[in-house]
């Protein structure tokens, strides 16, 4: 049983929560028991397990105040894994791509919308927060570890479709079903030269300013999903 915050493997759990260890890229944290059970479901073995001893749960046992002070849940945690993260290339026939989102909990909500409503895939652009960061992971509810995530830096590499959310700009949303629904920060939008690609502008009817990246993305899907039933 590892009984020290100070033994190695902590202590590399804690870089990786901080990405900076030389190969954080390639490996990613996920705490808690539901995010574990989401990743057993979806087929995606941990590289290291650890839960703390007594609770009758999988992987290495870890003396709950030393499995408490890697935790980077305010709570503590009961169980925690070390996964290889994974990539994919940007597929449809319904997409979502971030432009410039740099929240990561807007990153993990959208995935969680994207496995909500059946999309193929989420693109992240450049200026996207990373989505195996912790709050990313969390925010997922799981999804990350069933939804194909992509990186892009230009929009010609998206699939079907693409059209880009713009405020007050062109029609109402009304996608259709094999399209990739370009969306960009809050604040500042998508760049002029993004639109620019896209094939259309679309906006969704609201009567606030503005809407955030998160809650934007999840009513596109909403729309897409609808054009596929």
């Amino acid at each position: 049983m590892i009984t020290s915050a100070q033994n190695p493997h902590l202590k590399d759990i804690r870089k990786l929560h901080r990405r900076r260890t030389r190969d954080a890229v390639g490996r990613f944290v996920a705490e808690g028991e539901d995010l574990l059970a989401a990743a057993d479901a979806a087929g995606w073995p941990a590289i290291e397990r650890y839960c703390a001893a007594g609770s009758g749960l999988e992987g290495v046992e870890v003396a709950p105040e030393a499995l408490d002070a890697v935790s980077a849940l305010g709570s503590g945690t009961r169980a925690l894994g070390v996964y290889e993260q994974r990539w994919a290339s940007p597929a449809g026939p319904a997409c979502v791509a971030l432009w410039g989102v740099g929240d990561p909990g807007n990153v993990g909500t959208v995935l969680r919308a994207a496995a909500a409503f059946g999309a193929a895939s989420v693109a992240l652009g450049p200026g996207c927060a990373d989505p195996y960061g912790h709050k990313a992971v969390r925010a997922s509810m799981g999804a990350i570890f069933t939804v194909p995530v992509a990186r892009v830096e230009r929009v010609d590499e998206l699939p079907g479709e693409r059209i880009a959310l713009v405020a007050r700009e062109g029609e109402p949303l009304r996608g259709p079903s094999d399209a990739t629904i370009v969306v960009g920060a809050e604040r500042e939008g998508l760049p002029d030269e993004v639109v620019a690609a896209c094939d259309r502008v679309a906006h969704i009817p609201i009567t606030t300013e503005s809407l955030n990246a998160a809650m934007a993305a999840t009513i596109a899907l909403y729309e897409l999903r609808m054009a596929r039933s």
